[in-house]
């Protein structure tokens, strides 16, 4: 699954398009390196977006393509 859908479905980030401009500004890694919306996601992987002086750092446990909002927490564990 693409990285900036997976922010989405697992509601780090609300709006796709907010992920996406949070990619092209650098502010997402993927397994510790600079990452496109473009890239695959897939279970095991660290994600961590920065927001000002807010950092989140979370592990990929499932890669779905749609989920239910009460269920989204399943996806990750933060770090």
């Amino acid at each position: 699954m693409r990285l900036d859908k997976y922010l989405k479905v697992s509601r780090l980030i609300k709006r796709r398009t907010v992920a996406n401009e949070a990619c092209d500004n650098g502010r997402v890694l993927l397994n510790g390196k600079v990452a496109r919306a473009s890239a695959e996601v897939k279970t095991g992987d660290t994600i961590e977006i920065s927001f000002g002086d807010r950092t989140t750092k979370v592990e990929v446990l499932s890669v779905q393509e749609t989920v239910k909002k009460g269920e989204a927490a399943d996806l990750f564990r933060p770090l």
